[in-house]
């Protein structure tokens, strides 16, 4: 089988792929690969996610259990633990977790394991596609030499190349297939078999010249964001020093039509990528005798916040002539983000943690996560009613879920620390902003 076949074979849909890793990422492209036509073998170590969507039981939002039912029932989409599939694969997918080592020293033994499993089975006329986060040149520098043991050569034997997950949990705008596609091979065949495969489910892909450039495209889109709430929310600790609203500040500023765009202040950042991602860019500049000041500057930044969260409830119940060591603290909401149940460096644990080594009392709630066991945190979530309420010092907003209701929290909190900005406009001295 030659490249135009295997460029049809993608075009008509009679590739069989392989997804390795069923977690935020390698589940809703499994599944949007599965409804596209094509037939599917999803690939995890994790004998619980395997089970979960053989069953159909929900383990991430993002993909609704009824189209997982639909692909599973009908054969297209096939959930394994065994890396057997790989032998007929035409098209191999990688989706594993790229986490930080210590001294944020990127982590990708989660890769090499897959590339491992890969190169075991590797074949003629087959398309590797990472799609794990990772710093530049680890597709050529690491995967490539790892596959080429097997005696087979890429751009000849085999094609190889990068493209970077996008997915953002919880956005219903843009879910998976309306999100633009950057693909980037490590010869020119490979940006076209690999656009070739993602066009039949995605709208747009968008090729570059090279899977360098594709990785880096990842890092720049996060770098990016990293770096302007790292300013926001340093603007937002002095404008305060200053007596400045910086919510109004932020609004008044975005009614300009160019060159500017509205990042908010907040407790911290988290979830998988933000966090992480611009550190990776960091590390390997590093090895190329670079210094980045403005990664390592704003993840400083944005990792204090926690810190900053709790300081400025401490001043401000010691404002009401409260002690802070004996306060009750509630904290609302525990996941990273609004309405997700997704606790991935959630700023708010860690919030919960600070708080936990000063204050006598600290609760929290949370309509999605019902339990909280992490580190020194061993919490199960508070209803949201009157006597609650009531009963603590200090409620802090951490995370700003749809189905709190607002107005009975401010009815019946004695002082609310709102780091979301919910109560916007809203004239009440128990009310203090980020």
């Amino acid at each position: 089988m030659s490249y135009r076949q295997l460029k049809a074979k993608f075009s008509e849909k009679r590739a069989k792929i392989c997804v390795i890793g069923l977690g935020y990422v390698g589940l809703p492209l499994a599944v949007e690969f599965a409804k596209g036509g094509f037939y599917v073998t999803g690939i995890d170590t994790d004998t619980g996610r395997v089970r979960n969507v053989r069953e159909s039981i929900p383990y991430i939002l993002d993909v609704p259990i009824k189209e997982i039912t639909a692909v599973v029932k009908s054969g297209r989409l096939y959930p394994t633990n065994s890396f057997e599939a790989l032998k007929t694969a035409d098209a191999v997918i990688i989706c594993v977790p790229t986490p930080l080592k210590r001294r944020n020293q990127p982590n990708i033994s989660y890769i090499v394991s897959a590339v491992k499993e890969i190169a075991k089975y590797l074949h003629k006329d087959e398309l590797i596609v990472l799609e794990s986060t990772t710093y530049p040149g680890t597709t050529d520098e690491v995967i490539l030499p790892t596959l080429e043991k097997s005696g087979l050569s890429a751009g000849r034997d085999f094609y190889l190349a990068f493209s970077p997950e996008r997915i953002d949990p919880g956005n219903e705008k843009y879910p998976f297939k309306k999100i633009p596609k950057v693909v980037g091979g490590i010869t020119k065949e490979a940006t076209d078999l690999v656009k070739t495969l993602y066009e039949k489910v995605i709208v747009r892909v968008v090729p570059v010249s090279s899977a360098r450039v594709a990785e880096t495209v990842k890092l720049l889109e996060n770098t990016f964001r990293l770096i302007n709430i790292g300013l926001v929310n340093e603007l937002a600790m002095m404008a305060h020093k200053m007596g400045i609203d910086i919510w109004e500040v932020i609004t008044a500023a975005a009614t300009k039509p160019f060159g500017f765009m509205p990042f908010y202040p907040g407790p911290g950042v988290g979830g998988h990528c933000i966090p992480k991602d611009p550190l990776y860019l960091y590390w390997k500049a590093k090895h190329h005798g670079f210094t980045s000041k403005f990664i390592k500057l704003a993840s400083q930044i944005n990792s204090r916040m926690p810190e900053y969260v709790v300081t400025r409830a401490k001043e401000i119940l010691s404002r009401r002539s409260l002690s802070f060591a004996k306060s009750h603290i509630l904290v609302l909401g525990a996941t990273y983000k609004k309405d997700v149940k997704d606790l991935r460096k959630s700023p708010a644990l860690e919030i919960i943690d600070l708080l936990l080594r000063e204050v006598k009392r600290v609760s929290y709630s949370d309509p999605l996560i019902p339990y909280l066991k992490f580190n020194s945190i061993d919490l199960r979530s508070k209803p949201i009613n009157q006597a609650t309420l009531a009963d603590s010092d200090c409620v802090v907003l951490a995370t700003d879920h749809s189905e709190f209701n607002y107005d009975l929290i401010r009815k019946y909190a004695t002082v609310i620390l709102d780091t979301r900005n919910i109560y916007k406009g809203v004239s009440d001295d128990k009310i203090f902003r980020l």
